[in-house]
């Protein structure tokens, strides 16, 4: 049985040990490390199934905002328990503190984003950062801070107690960061990750428009006194010697070894993403996790995952860090899922893979101007969290005997070499997808029991780079996303492959959760997570998966916790993988849930807003669940028509009936009329 007594009590003396409170969930992954692990077993896969409705918070966003800024937001944010308060931020950079119990607010701080920015990567905030200062009196205002990136470059510091910002920090709280160069319109730079904080130094990272620009702004990482907001230090991962490129940014959220010292950057592609010729070599430090000194900004070491990046393969989520049995005792690590389907597992003081990584010869032949890595870098010991190759019987016919060409005449002709075929002027096939694999959710580690888990997409990517001369005066076909890659000869179209009947090309599952023995190199179990109610006609619930950006939480109750896009929260069995609740939202969950203890009850919590760019419905709810008290139950609706394909079946039963009612009243009075 996956929970043993042993177990839990282990995971409790692990949390003491590393400093995790067993009641909260004090960062956005959880701890420092981001392992997104709670020692917490209230809930097991005994009792999930009694798990009820506590509180349903709406921000308003849907209503107060205008309806072409409400379709770019995407609710991504987890909340942190600090100060006997639930904190979040939503899309607009207002940050929000609830009652744990209740969902009632307690304060809510409004920065006056505003909302004709057109970010690049839309609205969106995926938390806020806690530090206590130690050097405060207990009750000094700011003893306790809150930190948030924004959309429009400032760092805000606030009073976690009060939400009013911290006077000391900048001006009136703010820092606006320096972006060191002109912006083509005013949403090209934002900032959408948590901060992180050690030492007293708080960092921040950035996100930039995509295939804008050869020469983009760079992505500069930025450290600075918690207390004063003074910068203390900047850090540009890319080595400029030579090239012409920006970005190698850090989008995703970045992890924290106090002890040590240390920041660890998980590191963007250079620009533009499929054409680079202005940047030959390998382009270090992009793609690549990154160690940083806290108090300095000092490279302490650096590992490339992709060599002179050309498909978009950057590092989206964030490192995990983790104490793992290698079978050679244990070992401090950074683990590192990339949007590859790659789990690299390095050292943590020296950034040496624990287990060998080979460079092997990958596909060659690109577009005049360009400079391919002969080689890159394969993990030899985990093994992908999916396939790597894509075949055309690996197309997906709904009905294979209804001939539906779409999608074959999309892949037809299209360059497939396999992984790290070079984008072509005749189209290349990239799978997995620029979108993972992994993406910002990342991993959770569950340290009792040695397991990681992760969430991954499938999906494929159609590419092509469009003749500079051709690009000037093309209108891309709607759906299509188009990079003009200014300063290059090549722009670039990219496109996901689907149906005229609106489905993924490529066969399912869309989307699985994924559990590995790191020690035994092995996957475990695969689960499909999601099905296409949300989308389908009529409800229909095939559970095919769903795409999934977002991440899971795993807790010492034997249990694995995860969204997707559809309207469901899920738990599954940590040592299984079985599907063993769902809980009812009011829109897609496309955010990373989150599990506290509050007055003797644990719950659970996840942000319900959809997500504009995948087509969900959108909401901007944040709900929790709980286990029913003495005298509740879940109700007959949750446990039917709230569940995938409920509505699809309650719908059809209704329609059954009436139609049966019609019938019935037809005969009697064909009855009466005969009788007359």
């Amino acid at each position: 049985m996956w929970l043993r007594q042993g177990g839990v009590w282990a995971a409790v003396i692990w949390s003491q040990l590393m400093g995790v409170p067993a009641h909260g969930w004090e960062h956005w992954g959880g701890d420092a490390g981001g392992t997104r692990f709670s020692p917490l077993a209230q809930i097991t896969p005994a009792n999930v199934d009694r798990l009820v409705p506590a509180w349903d918070y709406h921000t308003g966003d849907l209503q107060s905002r205008p309806p072409a800024a409400a379709l770019r937001t995407k609710f991504e944010a987890t909340p942190i328990l600090v100060e006997d308060s639930l904190v979040f931020c939503i899309p607009f950079n207002e940050v929000v503190a609830l009652d744990p119990g209740t969902g009632v607010p307690r304060w809510r701080f409004d920065p006056k984003v505003g909302d004709g920015r057109r970010p690049a990567n839309r609205y969106a905030c995926r938390g806020v950062a806690h530090w206590i200062d130690a050097q405060a009196p207990a009750d000094a205002a700011c003893r306790s801070r809150l930190f948030m990136g924004t959309v429009d470059a400032r760092l805000i510091a606030l009073d976690a107690r009060t939400g009013r910002p911290c006077a000391g920090f900048g001006a009136d709280g703010e820092v606006r960061i320096d972006i060191a160069r002109d912006l083509l319109w005013p949403g090209e730079f934002q900032i959408t990750s948590a901060p992180v904080i050690g030492r007293g130094v708080v960092v921040v990272g950035s996100s930039i428009g995509d295939n804008v620009r050869v020469d983009a702004p760079r992505g500069t990482v930025r450290g600075f006194d918690a207390r004063s907001g003074e910068l203390r230090w900047s850090f540009d991962p890319l080595i400029h010697d030579g090239i012409v490129a920006g970005h190698a940014n850090v989008w995703a959220p970045m992890s924290v070894d106090e002890e040590r010292g240390l920041v660890f950057l998980p590191t963007s592609s250079p620009s533009p993403d499929f054409f680079g010729g202005a940047r030959p070599g390998d382009n270090r430090h992009s793609d690549s996790v990154v160690a940083l000194r806290l108090e300095t900004g000092a490279l302490a070491w650096s590992f490339q995952t992709t060599h002179h990046d050309v498909w978009d393969y950057d590092l989206p989520a964030q490192p995990t860090l983790a104490r793992i049995e290698t079978g050679q005792g244990m070992r401090d690590v950074v683990m590192q899922p990339t949007k590859q389907g790659f789990v690299f597992v390095l050292d943590r003081d020296t950034g040496l893979p624990i287990w060998p990584v080979e460079e092997r010869d990958v596909p060659q032949g690109a577009v005049e101007g360009e400079h391919l890595s002969p080689t890159q870098p394969f993990p030899t010991h985990v093994p992908p969290l999916l396939e790597q190759r894509f075949a055309p019987a690996d197309i997906f016919r709904v009905m294979p005997r209804v001939v539906d060409s779409s999608c074959d005449d999309q892949l037809a002709g299209l360059r497939n070499d396999g992984l790290y075929t070079p984008p072509t002027t005749q189209g290349t096939l990239l799978y997995p997808m620029t979108g993972g694999g992994v993406n910002w959710g990342g991993a959770a580690f569950d340290p009792v029991h040695q397991i990681l888990y992760a969430n991954v997409s499938r999906a494929v990517h159609v590419v092509r780079l469009i003749p500079r001369a051709e690009a000037d005066r093309m209108t891309p076909p709607r759906g299509v996303d188009f990079g003009l890659q200014r300063g290059a000869p090549f722009a670039v179209t990219r496109a996901v492959a689907m149906s005229k009947l609106g489905l993924l090309c490529n066969r399912p599952p869309w989307g699985e959760m994924v559990a590995v023995d790191l020690k035994a190199g092995k996957i475990l179990w695969r689960a499909t997570v999601g099905t296409t109610e949300d989308r389908a006609p009529l409800g229909l619930a095939f559970k095919w998966g769903t795409p999934l950006v977002n991440g899971v939480a795993v807790t010492a109750g034997g249990l694995v916790f995860t969204g997707a896009m559809d309207a469901y929260l899920r738990a599954f069995d940590a040592g299984t993988g079985r599907e063993l609740w769902q809980g009812r939202l009011p829109a897609p969950g496309v955010a990373n849930p989150m599990t506290y203890e509050w007055k003797g009850e644990q719950y659970l919590v996840i942000a319900a807003g959809g997500h504009s760019e995948a087509g969900t419905s959108l909401g901007d709810s944040v709900v929790a669940f709980r286990l029913a008290r003495a005298g509740e139950a879940p109700s007959w609706w949750s446990r039917t028509i709230d569940r995938p394909g409920g509505r699809f079946a309650g719908g059809g039963l209704t329609a059954s009936l009436v139609i049966a009612v019609l019938v019935s009243a037809g005969w009697r009075w064909r009855l009466r009329r005969r009788r007359l």
